[in-house]
């Protein structure tokens, strides 16, 4: 006989047994639970219900809101009526509560529907204490139906496990044994079991998986170790942090570097659930939330370093079975980026005293007190006055960059009135406007609160907005100035009548030497993006809406 027969005889014999005695099991189970039930469902709300209602009763006489509460317990109490004799109590409480409500005064009412509610309370504790025995005689009966049927079930079941065919055991412990060697890399076992069923089968599959393995040790194994070791050497020798998860996020691998940064070993947390590891590791914990991409500073090397996080997924034939997670250290970028922007910030301090006296000695010569000029003179002196203008623009832009750039930037912040920066602010453009013959109209709620803002860099802002539409407005038009208050901050609004600006470039508006192609701008393409970063330090907001033809209208909002 096959062993697949035997097997299949006595299974499906211990399934019978385990089927019978598993019915029988959830039928006495089911009763009880039913039972169980009866005993808490219903009586027990009861009695919360009517405890409830004599607790407001007390409070009737001294608080107002006694008697919602109680009318509340009667309502579940009316809705929740099982035993026989308990809706006549209900409707009693129901009267009775009726006529107290019409005569508070009359204190009859009240031990009538004390006794009512005691009657209810009685009714359904009798129903408990009923159900509880029909419940335990149940459970009674269960427990010696089952006994008694555990114990010739389980004398039948023993029968059979002594008399089970001895054949099974043999070739199990004899493969057992050829396991054991195999798994200690002793790939010379060999099986040999005179059994013409699956067992014998078994063996003969046995000898040849240890033949091939006894192969692969002797071919492959030290080519694979040495690719093993020269992989790992490449990754300790990368400058960048490198730590390697499996497809359960278990831990694989971690580099030297990684080790420094971490604080960890990778001996000791190999094989461990990265999870677990991130509990107490703050930096493993920024290394796992795969949609945070933000530079990371760490102290490494004895400096504050910079590095940026990748995550990149190993792949299978398209199915992910694990991810590298390398740690990039950046910080020359940042040690540039810094000796530039000290670089800037230098040129242009140095820069803002010739480029005044050069203003200076233009607007001397066109003073006529110095001498005439003809009219190719006064020409040139304005040419010179406007490039001056233009290049102490830029260079001051270029200082409040670096100060932004450099974490410099110092705030002022007090609270200011939204309609003195206006007034600043058209003050200082309204030259310019005079020029093209444009009216600033200004509107907006009046009485507006005060904003917690850096008075002089808002009114820097507004005068910017302001100098630009003045710039692409046509002559003779008007831009709108408004101010209004709303959901905790001011928004102020500067409309112009220009051209206005594609929705192509308006994501890129507020970036640092972004101009807009045929703009014909002559500025450094610093100005909007010194606003952003102006208004977005003291936690306000700046964005512009425009149409083609239509003009642009500047948004920013500051907290009031």
């Amino acid at each position: 006989m096959k062993l697949k027969t035997k097997l299949g005889l006595g299974l499906s014999f211990l399934f019978i047994v385990i089927l019978t005695f598993g019915t029988l099991s959830i039928y006495y189970i089911n009763r009880l639970s039913s039972d169980s039930k009866s005993v808490v469902r219903n009586n027990i709300e009861s009695l919360v219900y009517s405890n409830n209602m004599l607790k407001a009763l007390e409070d009737i006489p001294i608080r107002k809101d006694a008697t919602g509460n109680f009318e509340t317990n009667l309502k579940k109490q009316e809705s929740n009526i099982t035993e026989t004799g308990e809706k006549e109590a209900t409707q009693e409480v129901r009267k009775n509560l009726g006529e107290l409500l019409k005569n508070p005064a009359d204190s009859a009412n009240y031990t009538q529907i004390r006794q009512s509610i005691q009657l209810i309370n009685d009714l359904n504790q009798e129903a408990i204490v009923r159900k509880n025995a029909v419940a335990k005689n149940t459970a009674e009966d269960a427990t010696l139906w089952l006994t008694i049927i555990f114990a010739v079930l389980g004398i039948i079941a023993f029968t059979f496990v002594v008399n089970f065919p001895s054949v099974i055991s043999t070739p199990i412990r004899v493969l057992n044994e050829g396991i054991r060697e195999i798994a200690n890399k002793n790939y010379d076992k060999r099986i040999y079991l005179k059994q013409d069923d699956e067992f014998g089968d078994l063996a003969f599959a046995f000898n040849s998986m240890a033949e091939k393995l006894d192969e692969y040790e002797s071919s492959n194994l030290a080519q694979l170790r040495f690719e093993k070791s020269r992989i790992e050497t490449i990754i300790n020798q990368m400058k960048d942090g490198i730590l390697g998860l499996d497809s359960k996020k278990n831990i694989l691998f971690l580099n030297t570097v990684a080790e420094n940064l971490l604080g960890l070993k990778e001996a000791e947390i190999v094989g461990k659930y990265v999870a677990d590891v991130a509990v107490k590791n703050d930096l493993m914990r920024s290394l796992l939330q795969e949609g945070d991409h933000k530079e990371l500073k760490i102290f490494a090397d004895g400096k504050e370093s910079y590095f940026n996080k990748d995550i990149l997924n190993v792949t299978n034939n398209a199915e992910v079975i694990g991810k590298v997670i390398i740690l990039r250290n950046i910080t020359i970028f940042h040690e540039l980026n810094e000796a530039k922007t000290n670089f800037i910030a230098t040129v242009s301090h140095e820069l803002k005293t010739p480029i005044s006296s050069i203003k200076m000695s233009a607007q001397l010569l066109n003073d006529r007190r110095v001498g005439a000029l003809n009219e190719e003179q006064h020409d040139l002196i304005k040419n010179i006055t406007d490039d001056s203008e233009r290049l102490l623009k830029i260079t001051s832009e270029l200082l409040n960059v670096s100060q932004v750039e450099s974490g410099q930037m110092q705030l002022n912040i007090t609270r200011v009135n939204p309609a003195v920066i206006i007034e600043n602010a058209l003050q200082t453009v309204a030259a310019k406007a005079k020029e093209k013959n444009i009216r600033i109209h200004t509107g907006g709620s009046n009485n507006l609160p005060y904003i917690i803002a850096d008075a002089d860099k808002t009114t820097w802002v507004l005068n910017n907005l302001l100098t630009n539409a003045i710039k692409y407005s046509l002559n003779n038009s008007t831009v709108h100035v408004t101010a209004t208050t709303g959901q905790g901050n001011i928004l102020f609004s500067v409309r112009d009548t220009g051209p206005g600006i594609t929705e192509e470039f308006i994501p890129r508006l507020f970036e640092r030497y972004f101009q807009v192609p045929g703009s014909n701008e002559n500025g450094s393409g610093l100005g909007l993006a010194i606003c952003k970063d102006f208004i977005e330090a003291q936690h306000g907001k700046i964005w512009v809406e425009s149409l083609i033809g239509k003009g642009s209208t500047f948004f920013f909002q500051l907290p009031s």
